[in-house]
């Protein structure tokens, strides 16, 4: 089947016009200007990206992964495929061990049959400081036990080689035993972010010289950046490692956007960090073990004790996309590379991420207005 566009978004440039083959779940070839033959499908007008790859998702459409349910997770599945995500983790807050050990044998199975990337723990091993929408009382240190613990969750039932299901895991470095952790971590694959910490330049560095590789959701719940005190903020935009940004003019402002993105060239990732509201209208969810409310489509705790402190978002990647475009002004190419490419690459998922051939035909056909038109999610057509 060919598919022909105004433009196709590939990795080396914007191919104007472009067109691509594809051969059941495969992209064969791609090429610039007119197809060797009357193309299958003609998008007209469209622009064509790679599917998009969101390593920092809790839910969607009303349903959460941190019920650990086969039957939410498809739903939130469902409701980010239809807007362009077509490769995603599972985000876990920080819940009892319990909890948490339940939702990771739940979801296992997801992971081992492709349907999920993997999941993240964004949690238990946080700064109380740093908290945002986590609950203290349920914060840990990250002795040795619970490493180990975390490395054998849903070995037995993902199927998918060396690492478990758990694919990363957000930690605050600064705690007792949390450069031991981000080393033995590091060393069994799992990829180490640094996240809700309140950990100075030089420990954050330290953490990255262990082996941590990522920034979750950069300024966001973490000591802010200052000129004589830099922090995580400032030991993470100074070394080759990749920082998570939530594009929905809530959590950041579009000047820090393309701050980053040019102080961080390639190494920018698109996150959404949605909860089960995105998707869906203003009103009461839960996030893990905690309520929230959404007005105006800005997520925050609904209890009060913390005033204000937002809890994740109601983002979906294609809006995350048109911000960072229209409002923010940065280029397509380099938002489709921080929104599908990066992420990919991040995660080892040598598949996905990017329109080349040989890898995995996941497609979002975009309108003038970067609204999407159409999914393909490995050579089949989505319904929109």
């Amino acid at each position: 089947m060919i598919l022909a566009a105004a433009r196709v978004v590939t990795p080396a440039q914007v191919l104007e016009p472009g067109w691509l083959l594809v051969d059941g779940d495969r992209v064969v070839e791609v090429g610039h200007g007119q197809p060797p033959r009357p193309a299958d499908t003609d998008l007209g007008a469209a622009t064509v990206v790679p599917g998009f790859v969101d390593l920092h998702v809790h839910g969607g459409g009303g349903a959460s992964f941190d019920t650990g349910t086969v039957e939410a997770a498809e739903v939130a599945i469902a409701t980010h495929l239809a807007r362009g995500t077509t490769s995603m983790a599972a985000s876990l807050v920080t819940d009892s061990p319990d909890n948490t050990a339940a939702a990771v044998r739940g979801l296992a199975p997801l992971v081992g049959d492709g349907r999920l990337a993997g999941i993240h723990l964004e949690g238990p091993w946080l700064s109380p400081r740093r908290a945002g929408a986590h609950r203290t009382d349920l914060l840990s240190h990250p002795d040795p036990a619970s490493v180990e613990e975390v490395l054998a969750a849903g070995d037995p039932s993902t199927g998918s080689g060396r690492r478990g299901a758990v694919r990363m895991v957000t930690l605050a470095p600064e705690l007792p035993g949390g450069i031991d952790a981000v080393r033995r971590l590091a060393d069994a694959g799992v990829l180490v972010a640094i996240g809700h910490t309140d950990a100075t330049y030089d420990e954050a560095r330290a953490a990255i010289d262990a082996g941590a590789r990522l920034g979750t959701h950069l300024f966001n719940a973490m000591r802010p950046l200052h000129h004589r005190d830099p922090g995580a903020v400032g030991a993470l935009l100074d070394a080759p490692v990749d920082v998570e940004l939530v594009a929905d003019g809530v959590h950041l402002h579009p000047a820090v956007l393309r701050t980053v993105f040019a102080a961080k060239p390639g190494r920018c990732i698109l996150v959404t960090d949605a909860t089960a509201a995105a998707g869906g209208p203003d009103g009461e969810h839960r996030l893990g073990p905690m309520a929230i409310v959404v007005r105006d489509g800005v997520a925050r705790l609904a209890d009060g004790s913390r005033d204000g402190v937002i809890a994740g978002s109601t983002l979906t990647m294609d809006a995350a996309v048109r911000f960072a475009v229209r409002t923010a002004g940065l280029p397509l190419r380099d938002v489709v590379h921080a929104a599908s490419t990066a992420p990919a690459a991040a995660w080892g998922l040598a598949d996905v991420g990017a329109i080349e051939a040989g890898r995995r035909a996941d497609l979002v056909v975009l309108d003038d207005h970067l609204e999407v038109v159409g999914v393909m999610r490995a050579g089949a057509w989505g319904r929109h």
